[in-house]
């Protein structure tokens, strides 16, 4: 990462929005557009960012056995939500703690930026014509239709990958309804996702009938209240996630609590989470965010000020908040659709960490997590976190990414200017 001088306040040149008042557009006054936020649906196949997010990650080598995938959640095997392992990585200096340590692990002043998407029921039975699918529903497009991708039941409550399409082909689904798909997002030979024509009332539908996205690694189905973190809110057209922003799952009411009184901040946003692909490890499609204005003017105060770091709450809040901030390094008020992907290529602009959870070694996402703290560390930290048997996927334990900032310190002492 780049370091920021920090040798006193009023080191880092940057200008810090007024919060409340009507703000540029991300781009504007010499700022770089870091992202789509169209009125419309994008073209969801239009993705800037594919080629080099297929690419070989970091970790490639690495093999995570089957015995190291957490199969329910952390209360159903000990004692609570936080009842999991902390992996803290700074620079390529490991440690290993509980998560309940976390407040130690941060500092006055640091900002965590967290996701309030909330997690769909957005698993529905389906029938194409006598065959039987699962519809995963996906994303919401401004036009009204849904991207969804169907799935083949497997038995016991998992799905495996089907073909999409045709065109026109006509999903029944409960309560009488129906869904009609009609066209694919990307290439027709193979596409996973189709925007379909579907019911009204979409977020009643799966109110009803809908149940959480599960993969085949976990033991059973769970209430949706296992998928859903401490930091989610409606949303007041009944948008949320397909899956769920699994990085804060581990936060419970009293830790955010003590992590208040310490003076940690919370930053939020919203990132409206689409079906990831279990199979294929595609890069991820874009997706609705929204960065409201207090929480552009907290970032900005904390960064303008040198007293504390922005930690994001898992890669959504990355993807949101990256978004919204411009090559000059501010962050500004942004909503809509954003199609970028984080790489090391492309770095990080107000990221200092991330708190995440441990990813499969082809996933597409540690190329965000190597932009943030380098190839090394992040290959040490993985190595670590096998060799101490950590538990992997959305149930399982978190991985703390923090600057080294013994080595990225400025030299307070030097006579350059």
């Amino acid at each position: 990462m780049t370091a920021r001088g920090r040798c006193g306040s009023g080191d880092v040149a940057l200008a810090v929005p007024g919060a409340g008042g009507a703000e540029p557009a991300p781009g504007a006054g010499g700022a770089e557009p870091a992202a789509a936020a169209a009125a419309d649906s994008p073209a969801l196949d239009a993705r800037p960012g594919r080629a080099e997010a297929a690419e070989a990650t970091a970790l490639e080598a690495l093999r995570v056995p089957d015995a190291l995938s957490a199969r329910v959640p952390a209360e159903q095997r000990g004692a609570g939500r936080d009842d999991v392992r902390l992996l803290v990585s700074r620079g390529r200096a490991v440690t290993h703690h509980a998560f309940r340590e976390l407040p130690e692990q941060l500092r006055a002043g640091d900002v965590l930026v967290v996701n309030t998407s909330m997690t769909l029921p957005a698993a529905v039975n389906g029938r194409v014509g006598g065959e039987r699918v699962v519809v995963h529903f996906s994303t919401r497009g401004a036009d009204g239709r849904w991207a969804v991708e169907l799935r083949a039941p497997k038995g016991a409550g998992v799905t495996g990958p089907r073909p999409g399409g045709p065109a026109g082909a006509v999903v029944r689904l409960p309560g009488g309804r129906a869904l009609v798909l009609e066209e694919p997002l990307g290439p027709a030979a193979g596409a996973r996702l189709w925007w379909a024509r579907v019911p009204e009332r979409v977020p009643e539908l799966l109110r009803r009938y809908g149940r959480p996205i599960r993969y085949g690694y976990t033991d059973r189905d769970q209430p949706l209240s296992a998928y859903r973190t401490v930091f989610a809110v409606d949303s007041p057209d009944g948008s949320g996630s397909a899956e769920m922003p699994s990085a804060a799952r581990p936060f419970t009411v009293p830790l955010v609590a003590e992590l208040v009184r310490r003076g940690v901040l919370f930053a939020p946003l919203s990132l409206h989470t689409g079906v990831a692909s279990a199979e294929a490890h595609e890069p991820p499609y874009p997706e609705r965010f929204a960065v409201p204005a207090a929480t552009a003017w907290l970032v900005n105060a904390v960064r303008a000020a040198g007293s504390g770091r922005v930690v994001a709450v898992g890669t959504t809040a990355v993807r949101a908040l990256e978004s919204a901030v411009g090559a000059d390094g501010v962050v500004r008020p942004a909503e809509g659709w954003t199609d970028l992907v984080v790489t090391p290529r492309r770095g990080v602009r107000v990221v200092d960490g991330l708190l995440t959870g441990l990813h499969e070694p082809q996933a597409s996402h540690l190329l965000m997590l190597e932009a943030v703290t380098g190839r090394e560390a992040l290959r040490r930290g993985y190595e670590a976190a096998l060799q101490e048997r950590y538990l992997w996927h959305e149930f399982g334990d978190v991985h703390l990414i923090l600057p080294d900032e013994e080595r990225n310190a400025p030299d307070c002492f030097s006579n350059e200017w």
